[in-house]
């Protein structure tokens, strides 16, 4: 036996009286550490299973088989010494006596019905001074035997099955055969006697009953009636079950059953008339199918946290609703089954990973973070998808948009410099720059322009839109593949058409001021500036991009955030109440005008968002002494037009060579950034695992070497397959 073994099996012995033999072969050769609790009778179970799991614990949570070859070693020797398996057990049936049992099943794991912002404050003010534990909760129990957050990771790592061999080890059905001789030896009258249900069933219908009451309430949210009108109707009356709202359906189902039940014939009889489940299973499930419905139309319609947060809560009590009727089947079906130790084996794990992660602001954060991004990039995805050209002629028009695009940059890079030759103050000056972005940007919106840049943040919401996600693994893979080579020959096409008018326009418009004026357009100091800001590597300009790409990616969720604002708040129709502008404009010119604002407002905020992160992050960095830049491949490629014609200034070929290598290097570095940030986003949302991105990546990659023309041009033929039904 190696010394971890003899360490388990002293700390079991310490569950055996002090005087039991079997407490002395088994704790004989233990360290002293280990006999202080073995040799006091008295002890709490609670610190006892709390030793017990200490020594169960790995060096490190990730060493999940460390773990479970303490538990095996603990297997064996309950295996081997029948008295540990009844004093465990009896320290179990302890515990499950002594203490109150229904917060734990009805309310760990389950959002709270404070909200978001209150459970993330609850969070935090509980890591920096930690909650008193109410002793007599069973849920206090867990904690303080699961004490450390990192539990999680090699409770649920060992997996349901290894549990279920401790289980196995325990031999419950020695208890029960005990019972049934003891039984045996009584009266007529006792055995004819109905037996009083354990503790724990009890409180188990007691947590039915609580978590079927959450269910109706939030079924009834105003919120979720708002989309779900017609569906979720609690008005109708009760012998309408048609009609009537699943979620009060089924708390009135529940109720009746939790009565049946109250009067049902002693457990182990099977499962009775009365104790049937079926048709409350059948409402719980109509209640899941409302909730996606409510996902659905707020696709279209837009979303709240708020609403994210209920929808998530409503899912999670659904579901213990179904783990707690499981458990309830089983134990009147048997209660020394197989299907009764499963069922609460399975809730015991899960319910370990939650206590563990109870005070978890970062997995909070994560999970309601997710759901609202789900909102929000499928919002962005819907106008994505015109940035993805799948045909020549969608190619050529991204072209040409590219093109509309490339010709107002060009005059928003001279404004640039012209601004910085008036010589204003330095936040005036910032201000300036500002507007000039983002009054620009959104001219190129209105006029159905395209800024190369601008396209990842809303293409990957629309890849990830083609996602037919279920359980974190990603269906169709060859097809998203197809769609993410159509992405990047769309975002190369308005790169060129950017770039392509931009340089030589900017240097037109620099000899036509300098011929109308008589004067160079900037001196020979300011175009050799130009040119070294975009120098590769004398300057920070791939860093710089970077930093373009992170404000890039956040405008584009800015710009579905507000494409989910205008669809939730129905900022049409609250346009068109008002009576002074129809007056003004005339009803047919409001009403177009109102359905612009609808389909365009994201786009608008997120385009004048980004044009004030580009004017003002460098005044934020001067103002802070820290490196803080922007640089982007349409305005640094003008810049570099307007540097070689912009004075008597003649650039060296090498500085010039540089220059444009950085400015092809800024441009690889704004779309790079931006896109794996935003598809990064809106894949999580849809929960999709880590081994789904590495298959992704890998059939990307492969799409590349056996069809790389596809990311580059557009296909000869447009395809004209279609599925058949």
């Amino acid at each position: 036996m190696t010394r971890k073994q003899q360490e388990l099996a002293s700390l079991a012995a310490s569950f055996l009286p002090a005087s039991g033999e079997a407490l002395q072969s088994a704790a004989g050769a233990a360290p002293a550490a280990y006999q202080a609790p073995a040799n006091n009778p008295g002890a709490d179970p609670c610190e006892l299973f709390a030793a017990l799991v200490e020594q169960l614990r790995p060096r490190h949570a990730g060493d999940i088989d460390g773990a479970r070859e303490k538990l095996h070693a603990l297997c064996f020797r309950l295996g081997e010494q029948p008295a540990l398996r009844a004093g465990i057990r009896a320290a179990l049936r302890e515990l499950a006596q002594t203490h109150r049992h229904a917060e734990l099943y009805a309310a760990s794991g389950i959002l709270p019905n404070t909200g978001f912002f209150s459970e993330a404050f609850r969070r935090l003010g509980h890591k920096i001074l930690p909650e008193v534990l109410d002793p007599g909760l069973l849920r206090s129990v867990l904690r303080r035997v699961f004490r450390r957050p990192s539990d999680r990771r090699w409770v649920l790592g060992l997996g349901e099955q290894s549990w279920q061999q401790l289980v196995d080890a325990l031999r419950f059905d020695e208890e029960d055969a005990a019972s049934s001789a003891d039984s045996a030896a009584t009266t007529d009258a006792a055995a004819a006697a109905a037996p009083v249900p354990p503790r724990a069933y009890s409180e188990i219908l007691d947590s039915l009953r609580v978590v079927s009451t959450w269910i109706a309430a939030l079924g009834c949210e105003p919120e979720l009636l708002r989309l779900a009108p017609s569906t979720v109707d609690p008005l109708a009356s009760p012998a309408s079950s048609s009609c009537q709202s699943p979620f009060l359906a089924q708390n009135q189902e529940m109720l009746a059953y939790l009565d049946r039940i109250a009067v049902q014939t002693p457990a182990g009889t099977g499962i009775a008339e009365s104790a049937d489940d079926r048709h409350l299973r059948v409402l719980l499930g109509q209640c899941r199918e409302v909730i996606e419905i409510v996902r659905r139309r707020a696709a279209k319609g837009g979303a709240s946290m708020r609403l994210s947060y209920q929808l998530q809560r409503l899912e999670q009590l659904i579901a213990r609703g179904e783990q707690l009727l499981d458990i309830v089947a089983a134990w009147h079906a048997d209660p020394s089954g197989r299907a009764l130790q499963t069922a609460f084996v399975g809730l015991f794990v899960q319910i370990v990973g939650n206590e563990c992660e109870r005070d978890a602001l970062r997995q909070h954060w994560r999970q309601n973070v997710e759901l609202l991004s789900l909102r929000v990039t499928e919002n962005a995805g819907q106008h994505g998808e015109h940035y993805i050209a799948e045909t020549r002629a969608e190619y050529f028009t991204m072209a040409r948009s590219a093109l509309i695009g490339g010709f107002i940059i060009a005059f928003m890079a001279c404004a640039k410099i012209l601004f910085g030759k008036l010589g204003l103050p330095p936040a005036t000056e910032a201000l300036a720059y500002c507007l000039n972005y983002g009054i620009g940007f959104c001219l190129i919106h209105v006029l159905h322009g395209t800024v190369a840049t601008k396209q990842p943040a809303m293409t990957a919401n629309a890849i990830a839109g083609h996602i037919r996600q279920a359980g974190g693994k990603v269906r169709n893979l060859e097809a998203l593949t197809g769609v993410i080579a159509s992405t990047v020959r769309s975002q190369l096409v308005a790169v060129l058409g950017n770039v392509g008018v931009a340089i030589p326009l900017a240097a037109l418009l620099v000899l036509v001021y300098a011929s109308a004026t008589g004067t160079p357009f900037a001196d020979a100091d300011k175009s050799a500036h130009l040119l070294a800001d975009q120098h590769l590597i004398e300057s920070g300009a791939v860093f710089y991009a970077a930093i373009a790409g992170v404000c890039l990616f956040l405008a584009g969720l800015v710009s579905g955030y507000f494409d989910n604002y205008a669809a939730y708040n129905r900022i049409p129709e609250r346009l068109l109440q008002l009576t002074w502008p129809r007056r003004l404009f005339g009803e047919a010119r409001m009403r177009r005008v109102a359905a612009y604002i609808g389909d365009n407002l994201g786009a608008l905020a997120g385009n004048m968002l980004f044009g004030f992160m580009l004017g003002g992050l460098p005044f934020i960095g001067t103002l802070f002494g820290l490196p803080i830049d922007i640089r982007h491949v349409a305005f640094s490629s003008a810049f570099i037009g307007i540097a070689t014609v912009g004075s008597d200034f003649a650039p060296e070929p090498w500085a010039l060579l540089w220059a444009a290598l950085g400015v092809v290097a800024i441009g690889t570095v704004n779309l790079l950034v931006s896109f794996a940030l935003a598809l990064n986003v809106a894949l999580r949302a849809r929960q999709v695992s880590d081994a789904q991105w590495r298959r992704l990546a890998g059939s990307v990659l492969s799409h590349l070497s056996s069809r790389p023309r596809e990311f580059f041009l557009p296909p000869k033929e447009r395809a004209k397959e279609q599925a058949s039904d």
